[in-house]
């Protein structure tokens, strides 16, 4: 691995959302993985982190910086680390806050989207995400961001326009959840229950697609982290 950092750096914003299905994919890669709690500990390090950093999901957004300062604080350290073009994955809520540290909106979308469907991948030779073409993946969100300058676009949807971006060979921005896993599903349907209703999403419907679908995902989604990680250490 060269002089690449072993360690693996993940901010959770929500103890059940961590990295499901790729932390077995940066332990047969040889990572080591350490999570940190985002409104609990200091980011500093995670943030200044020269190996890889990931930023993962949760129901907060990131505009509710009055209720949760500590978000206020993820930004300004994210905009030092996007400068310096260290490499940063956000999923979810970790790409909405790619989005604002790049100066770009977040915004609410004009439906919440959850559950499992394909995306339509951007047509251009170096898409990171082309072997997704066909494949399901979840979604689990309410808002949505405008693409950032210089910002690649790699994936849309019908509702969500901007699923995905890249900036750079070291930044990506993934609104889905490329980590989901068919083994630990249940404890984001008993964590989200409030969310679940208040949408009327059938959860016996999810329960099953997850099943269905995240076996299809987990390798495919493995392959995605393996290239992406090739990219970094060669």
């Amino acid at each position: 691995m060269s002089n690449f950092p072993d360690t693996i750096y993940a901010i959770q914003h929500v103890a059940f959302e961590d990295l499901g299905s790729l932390e077995d994919t940066f332990y047969q890669l040889g990572f080591r993985v350490r999570y940190f709690e985002a409104g609990v500990d200091d980011l500093s390090k995670a943030y200044e982190h020269k190996g890889l950093t990931i930023i993962l999901g949760g129901p907060i957004g990131v505009n509710e910086t009055e209720d949760y300062p500590f978000i206020q604080k993820e930004i300004d350290l994210l905009k030092v680390r996007l400068s310096n073009d260290l490499p940063t994955i956000g999923i979810c809520l970790g790409a909405q806050l790619i989005a604002t540290a790049l100066g770009a909106k977040v915004y609410s979308g004009t439906t919440k989207e959850i559950g499992w469907s394909k995306l339509t991948l951007t047509d251009h030779p170096i898409n990171p995400l082309n072997t997704l073409q066909n494949i399901e993946v979840l979604h689990w969100h309410g808002d949505t961001f405008d693409l950032p300058e210089n910002a690649k676009l790699l994936a849309s949807t019908e509702a969500y326009p901007h699923q995905a971006f890249s900036v750079n060979e070291h930044i990506l921005a993934l609104q889905f959840h490329i980590e989901a896993s068919a083994d630990s599903m249940e404890k984001w349907l008993i964590g989200h229950t409030c969310e679940l209703r208040n949408a009327s999403i059938n959860i016996s419907k999810l329960r099953e697609d997850n099943q269905k679908f995240a076996p299809q995902l987990e390798p495919v989604a493995s392959q995605i982290i393996k290239n992406f990680m090739t990219s970094l250490v060669n």
